[in-house]
């Protein structure tokens, strides 16, 4: 193991390591700083000093039978935690590791144990044992919270703790709860910070650094600011008064100059040299706006000072960017940046980007990578006067980045929708495990870049349909980024699909009605008023649309009267005319429970309903959020537990198959008319006869079904040789009962992980890419869900289903335990009245290698 920087509770970070021999000095250190209470909980005696003997074997371990990882913040160690093997070749270890008092209750230890078990798991211990005075609350939750089997006993005065090491599916999700709420904490801190530092602003108020502070200081920043620049002499912030202030309301200059030649940093003479009555709030953010050779000076100002994260405007390349996030986690630090546009938050008046004027505050969270996209989300934000909670440029991603982001808004309250233009992905498979826990509680709109999809092998139709059972609208545009998020800040979800249409507009209405049918919705009822139709004659028609029971949502079409005279000369008069309509559909959905959107061909629509450009816009946009609100009201399922016997560590394909429940009819290989006649033999007839490289190929002939015995297999066999050349390579195989063929596909997927496809065999479907695919595991819920979603799962109507839905579900356990499973196809699977019948598997096992995404935490 090289090496983690890991999160710790209160979002701050760490990097745990193996520990060597050189670490010796540093234990004893750490040790002197024990209370004797931590000494003697750990050690069950005061131990004042560590002995010379047991110092040497604490820090030569084999990494084998005995381990030991330290825990480091900056440039000492803070804990350590180790296992030693009870007896050669035993499978249980004991576990034991202490912590320094000042990182006790943040979550040191827990991330400890999750290490610690998979090196013991790795090394063949597949049980913990653990030795507790009953007073050691706190140790004691460590082991009982962390999610595994645990087996208590009290003898002589200690708590003795038995559990297995193999993660569980408690242990899991309390990892990922674990991970969910240190990223957002360490979020939080940098998007509503206490206090915040500006490193680089120029005495000439020009410049990068200065427009930031102009902007922090203009947008009324709820707490202080404090400036450091190189254009003077670093001094204490006493002496910086001037520019050290708390942000007025009212807005600020821009950047204070200082007195004195301009000279280059000096680690500890900025922001750390503040006296105490300047100390004020704990600064989270610290803005960086200098040249990149000034970067390490700040790093050391600002780990000085305790800030918790940079903000970094410069850009830099991947060596210093590298460089960069080295040195701020070793000093506790996360990072937004390099090359970001800047970070906003209007429940802290918070703007630090690059952009003066923000749009005005709502319940939509903005991300993206590049400065020039964010100023293009920003712009049209405020075009469509749409409200935002929070914005993030994640610039050159160097360590934070939308899945961060993705954990912090998803428990945010001042967040209801998450919009994101993702140009790549740091961590795809992260996304797609974040997104389906968070799906369920907010919609997530992304529009992805043309690396968006993480590597994926599937097309865009399969990626689009697995983000979507994810719990993520996929986007193809940033118009319909907007369109789709501006549908679900601003109205309720609809409880159906039954679109109803009113317009002013004979000809609107129709065309309305055929979008809607296109997008595979249904029209319910539809009121075209005509264009004769005054305000009220039109709002009586929205109202009754509303309350109609045949309709779960309206869309509004409205086009300017046709005029009596010339046409109007500009498009301000057509505006005038259709003001009286935008007035009486705002009083006719007052209080509605329902969604309405409108287009109106010429200005726009009343502010509480989301108005577009075209129908086509409108009704697309509804058709996403249609769809959202159908996946939210199918429940989540269950996740069945594994099946008896089941072992990820089955040599075989065949036996992996097996472990898991799944039974392939038996076959037998077979190359000459004798071999042919034996095999047959040895099954009850009929059999059927298949060539073995094409054994589904009975479109080519390469398939003879119902052999009533060994001779009428010998004349096939004989056949076949005349289309695939002498002694070819058959399988002999027991008929089975007829049904429907299908094919099932696993593979592990760069960008989501383990996959299941479904879809009938056969030429055709796979021509036209008829197949379904969801995230394994499965719950009972995704598993009848992916039967259905086939074109040709109608196909299905008499066969099965629930035998099938079954197969489906340990397939995905199977393909979500075994990480060494590369691919894996059945085909054909037949479905028939009385339950499937897998007649062939082919599939690829590798070295077992940890799954990105897996295993301990770890920031990635």
């Amino acid at each position: 193991m090289s090496g983690a920087d890991v999160l710790l509770a209160d979002g701050t970070t760490v990097h745990l390591r193996q520990i060597t021999p050189q670490d010796a000095d540093a234990v004893v250190a750490m040790h002197s700083r024990f209370s004797e209470r931590t000494r003697y909980l750990r050690y069950f005696s005061p131990y004042p000093r560590i002995p010379a003997r047991d110092l040497h074997r604490f820090v030569n371990v084999d990494h084998l039978d005995r381990e030991a990882f330290v825990v480091a913040a900056g440039d000492r160690l803070v804990a350590v935690g180790r296992y030693e093997r009870l007896g050669a070749l035993s499978h249980e270890a004991e576990v034991a590791f202490v912590v320094e008092d000042a990182y006790q209750g943040r979550g040191v230890g827990s991330v400890l144990l999750e290490h610690l078990a998979a090196a013991a798991a790795e090394a063949g211990v597949t049980r913990f044992v653990a030795e507790v005075l009953p007073e050691n609350g706190a140790m004691l939750r460590v082991f009982t919270d962390a999610g595994y089997e645990v087996t208590r006993r009290y003898a002589d005065g200690v708590v003795t703790l038995t559990f297995p090491v193999a993660p569980t599916e408690r242990s899991r999700a309390v990892q990922a709860d674990r991970e969910q709420r240190t990223e957002a904490r360490s979020v939080a801190r940098l998007l509503r910070p206490s206090a915040v530092a500006v490193y680089g602003a120029s005495a000439s108020g020009h410049g990068v650094g200065a427009a930031v502070l102009a902007h922090l200081r203009a947008s009324g920043f709820t707490g202080p600011i404090h400036h450091v620049h190189p254009d003077g002499p670093l001094r204490s912030l006493a002496d910086l008064a001037p520019s050290v202030t708390a942000a007025p309301a009212d807005g600020g200059d821009g950047a204070t100059a200082a007195a004195g030649p301009a000279r280059p940093w000096v680690p500890g003479s900025g922001l750390a040299h503040r006296g105490e009555e300047e100390a004020g709030p704990a600064i989270d953010l610290a803005v960086v706006a200098t040249p990149p050779g000034a970067l390490p000076d700040v790093l050391a100002d600002a780990t000085a000072a305790g800030v918790h994260g940079l903000l970094v405007l410069t850009e830099l390349d991947p060596a210093q960017r590298r460089e960069l996030v080295r040195a701020a986690r070793v000093a506790g630090m996360r990072v937004i940046g390099p090359g970001s546009l800047g970070i906003a938050d209007h429940s802290v008046r918070l703007n630090a980007t690059l952009v003066p004027r923000l749009p005005g505050p709502g319940r939509v969270s903005l991300f993206c990578h590049s400065g020039t996209l964010g100023l293009l989300l920003l712009a049209e934000a405020e075009r469509r006067g749409l409200g935002m909670s929070g914005f993030v440029s994640a610039g050159r991603r160097a360590d934070v980045s939308g899945n961060d982001l993705l954990q912090f808004w998803a428990e945010d309250p001042q967040t209801d929708v998450v919009a994101m233009y993702l140009e790549s992905f740091g961590n795809p498979r992260k996304f797609a495990r974040i997104a389906r826990t968070a799906g369920r509680h907010k919609p997530i709109v992304m529009l992805a870049g043309h690396t968006g999809h993480g590597g994926s092998a599937l097309d865009d139709a399969a990626m689009q349909a697995l983000r979507a059972h994810s719990g993520v609208i996929e986007v193809g545009t940033v118009g319909e980024l907007f369109d789709v998020t501006t549908l679900l800040a601003a109205q309720p979800l609809p409880t159906g699909d039954r679109i109803g249409v009113v317009s002013n507009a004979f000809a609107l209405s129709a065309l309305a009605a055929a979008e809607i049918r296109a997008a595979g919705l249904r029209v319910g009822r539809s009121g075209a008023v005509g264009p004769a139709a005054g305000p009220d004659e039109f709002a009586a028609a929205v109202h009754a649309a509303l309350h109609s029971d045949d309709t779960d949502a309206v869309v509004v079409v409205v086009a300017p009267p046709l005029p009596t005279g010339p046409l109007a000369a500009d498009q301000s008069a057509e505006t005038a005319l259709l003001a009286p309509y935008a007035d009486a559909l705002a009083k006719a959905v007052h209080e509605a429970d329902k969604p309405v959107l409108a287009s109106f061909l010429a200005g726009r629509g009343p502010a509480e309903v989301p108005s577009y450009r075209s129908i086509e816009e409108a009704v697309r946009a509804l058709a996403q959020v249609t769809r959202r609100a159908a996946w939210l009201r199918e429940p989540p399922g269950t996740l069945p537990p594994p099946p008896p016997g089941a072992d990820p560590l089955a040599p075989t394909v065949d036996t992996l198959l097996h472990a898991y429940g799944v039974t392939v009819v038996p076959s037998t290989r077979a190359a000459g008319g004798d071999e042919v006649a034996a095999a047959t033999a040895a099954y009850a007839a009929p059999v059927a006869l298949k060539v073995a490289d094409r054994p589904n190929r009975i479109d080519l002939g390469a398939v003879r079904l119902n052999l009533g015995g060994p001779e009428e297999a010998r004349r096939a066999y004989a056949d076949l040789e005349g289309l695939f050349g002498a002694g070819v390579e058959v399988l002999v195989q027991p008929m089975v009962s007829p049904g429907v063929a299908c094919v099932i596909e696993i593979f592990d997927d760069p960008a989501f992980g383990p996959v299941v496809g479904f879809g009938l065999a056969g030429p055709v479907p796979e021509l036209v890419g008829d197949r379904a695919w969801r995230a394994a595991p499965l719950t009972d819920t995704d598993a009848a869900a992916l039967v259905r979603a086939p074109k040709a799962a109608p196909l299905l109507a008499a066969a099965d289903a629930s035998a099938l839905a079954q197969l489906l579900v340990d397939l995905g356990r199977l393909a979500a335990d075994t990480a060494r499973l590369r691919h894996l196809v059945l085909n054909p699977v037949l479905v028939h009245a009385a339950g499937v019948s897998v007649l062939h598997a082919r599939g690829e096992l590798t070295e077992a290698t940890p799954r990105p995404d897996t295993g301990p935490r770890q920031l990635r």
